[in-house]
């Protein structure tokens, strides 16, 4: 009946058909819509048995059906397609209203159009939300930012609908304007260097190790027993444990080697750039997928390019494994210090004041990268909010620094046999250069002032210098 659906969900694909039935799950009065109707009365048809749905077939019927002020979620596609329907539906909202982006836009977009939409008197939320299509449909983790008040609005919808760990909503008020989907982004960056470490472990234990792929099924599924325990090890144990049907091979040998990506790793490492964050794990994880593209090329290369000289006979070498485990968990932890660190240094360009330990306790369920760990990211943010590195922390420091041999010895194997393993090697010369207080980059300086007289600092007294290399070679201090 018109006016009494609490929320509005427009954009009927799959995220959005699931989050729909969701809030309905709940007792949640929604309506829906979709450019093609069809969709909608498909939707309605299936599934408006779950719960209160009302299905609309134009804009005007959608914003009709909404209590005020009105919440209207759009799931589209990210770009263009968010500010066309937007500017569709605001042309029939009043003062006051919500207009929710749960899509995967990227963070200056949301800014952008929460300084907008203020301006007309309606209030703009770019929101986050992991988990997938199932996590949409059964709880998700929901990442909200935007002005507080509006969000107040809409907390007891996300907060009911949202996955719930320990009793407490995988939701949280983030931050002011693009805040909620910088920590999305950033979310998936850490999700791209999570992936790439597993299938460089997975390549480890086959071309490595020797291992036949049931076996390392098998493994994956202990590992996610103890401190790996994550979805991502979860769900890689099921993958590999899959057989294909009409070949009888593992699914994953007829699998085409060429990952995809949607944009949002990439986003995350250009803005790691622009901070000057060493994003190193999840930056050689976004080069990697970029690399496994060029299909064709790596095929010609193959059959071109030398690498070292097999080694006589095919054998297995268990007592890697371990060592992979070890390497795994400890360049994991890399991963997650620096995408933490990005969204610490985010928070204080943008002001936003963002509570990093809510950020891990909100992963913890519904979201892709949830994890065992991030219990312990929560614990260490709570002890010291102001924390700069998670390396710095008494548990993961030791942790590491127990892994560490493990590591080396992985990383070692690989180059020796020619087995790409760029996110284990980044992360771990990435904690080789932040625990060395001092390195080479005095050279550096050294030689930018050579060509460039862009000055140097002295270790022995304060203000800027500059050598005079192509004149007399003498010093001379630029500032005080």
């Amino acid at each position: 009946m018109a006016g009494e659906s609490r929320i509005g969900v427009t954009g009927l694909a799959v995220m959005g058909a699931n989050l729909a039935r969701n809030i309905a799950r709940h007792g949640i009065p929604v309506a829906v819509h979709n450019r093609s109707p069809a969709k909608t009365e498909e939707l309605v048809r299936e599934f408006g048995h779950e719960g209160p749905m009302t299905g609309t077939t134009t804009v005007e019927e959608f914003v009709a059906a909404l209590e005020r002020p009105r919440r209207l979620v759009m799931m589209v596609k990210a770009g263009p397609p968010v500010d066309a329907v937007a500017e569709e539906l605001a042309a029939h909202l009043e003062p006051g209203d919500i207009l929710i982006d749960g899509g995967n836009s990227h963070f200056q977009d949301t800014r952008r159009r929460v300084e907008h939409y203020r301006e007309r008197d309606l209030r703009f939320i770019g929101t986050g939300i992991s988990g997938g299509e199932e996590g949409a449909l059964n709880g998700p983790s929901i990442m909200p930012g935007g002005e507080r008040e509006a969000y107040a609005e809409i907390a007891d919808i996300f907060e009911t609908i949202a996955a719930h760990v320990d009793g407490l909503p995988c939701c949280t008020y983030v931050g002011p304007d693009g805040a909620g989907h910088y920590v999305k982004m950033v979310h998936n960056g850490i999700e791209y260097a999570d992936i790439q470490l597993i299938v460089e472990a997975y390549d480890l234990l086959r071309h490595g190790v020797g291992l036949e792929v049931p076996d390392i099924a098998q493994i994956f599924g202990e590992w996610n027993t103890g401190d790996l325990d994550s979805f991502l090890i979860e769900i890689t144990a099921k993958v590999l444990g899959k057989t294909d049907a009409e070949t009888g091979k593992p699914l994953v040998d007829v699998i085409v080697d060429q990952a995809e990506q949607k944009g949002t790793g990439r986003w995350t490492a250009q803005d790691a750039l622009e901070l000057g964050v060493p994003l190193t794990a999840i930056t050689e994880a976004v080069f990697a997928r970029s690399l496994s593209a060029l299909l064709e090329e790596r095929a010609a290369a193959a059959q071109t390019l030398a690498g070292p000289a097999p080694e006589g006979g095919a054998r297995e070498d268990r007592s890697l494994v371990d060592d992979v485990q070890r390497a795994l968990y400890a360049s994991k932890v890399v991963a997650y210090a620096q995408g933490f660190a990005q969204m610490s240094a985010a928070s204080g360009q943008y002001d936003w004041s963002l509570d990093l330990g809510a950020m891990a306790r909100i992963w913890r369920g519904g979201c892709i990268i949830r994890a065992r760990f991030l219990g312990r990211i929560t614990d260490a943010y709570e002890e010291d909010p102001n924390l700069t590195n998670l390396l710095m922390v008494p548990y993961f420091r030791d942790a590491v620094a127990e892994a560490q041999d493990a590591w080396r010895r992985v990383v070692s194997h690989a180059v020796a046999r020619g087995i790409a393993v760029p996110a284990f090697t980044s992360a771990l010369a990435y904690y080789d250069g932040y625990r060395r207080e001092r390195g080479p980059a005095s050279l550096i300086q050294g030689l930018r002032d050579y060509f460039g007289a862009h000055t140097y600092r002295r270790v022995d007294k304060p203000g800027s210098f500059h050598t005079r290399w192509a004149q007399d070679g003498t010093e001379a201090q630029t500032d005080a």
